[in-house]
């Protein structure tokens, strides 16, 4: 078994806050919900967010990518359903856009921050390619024959990030300012949002490649 060297824990993280950094479906969802409900449902979207992430790494850890190339199907699948998924979140977006927003932002039912947890984790559970970008990742960076210590390590770190990541844009989003702004563009914001979710998960529909 190979132990896991700080360097290649540090290039890990570089590639992680680059992907989290990068436009997609996950970052438009924890700018959206931070600035429009609030921090609080904001950290719980990233939580969502974060919690799928990881389980998408410790799925490629344990040959989940693989498997997708041995099954083929099973991948299409998964991308259809998500796919589908991102297109539904779009229409729902244009749908509501003119429709006014109600802040409490800062007494969050628990039903607000399930909803924003909830969100999170869906949006990070309908892009199947992300266990093979963390495949690849790890398959670039870490030695073969990783321990269960070594895996477990790689896991809890990558949802540490990804936390520390979605919560820093939580606090910086859901401030007074980013609130009122918000409301004042509110149906531009989601039309445009919408727009971009939708043609995402066009691009994944479509989308041939592996």
């Amino acid at each position: 078994m190979q132990d896991i060297s700080y360097a290649q824990i540090i290039a890990f993280n570089a590639t992680l806050i680059a992907a989290i950094l990068s436009p997609g479906p996950a970052m438009l969802l924890s700018v959206r919900n931070s600035i429009a409900e609030g921090r609080a449902v904001g950290m719980a979207t990233g939580l969502g967010l974060a919690t799928m992430a990881a389980i998408w790494t410790g799925c490629a850890l344990m040959g989940l990518a693989a498997l997708f190339e041995i099954v083929p199907w099973l991948y299409g699948a998964m991308k259809l359903i998500g796919a589908a998924y991102l297109i539904y979140l779009a229409i729902g977006m244009w749908r509501s856009a003119a429709d006014p927003l109600h802040l409490d932002t800062e007494h969050n039912s628990s039903t607000s921050l399930w909803r924003g947890f909830r969100s999170g984790l869906l949006i990070n559970l309908s892009n199947p390619k992300s266990v093979l970008f963390a495949g690849a990742v790890i398959v670039v960076i870490f030695p073969a024959g990783l321990s269960a210590g070594g895996a477990a390590l790689i896991v809890a770190n990558h949802l540490a990030i990804e936390i520390v990541a979605y919560s820093s844009f939580a606090l910086a989003l859901s401030t007074p300012l980013a609130r009122r702004a918000f409301l004042k563009g509110k149906t531009w914001f989601d039309r445009v949002a919408g727009t971009i979710m939708g043609a995402l998960g066009l691009r994944l529909l479509l989308d041939r490649s592996a």
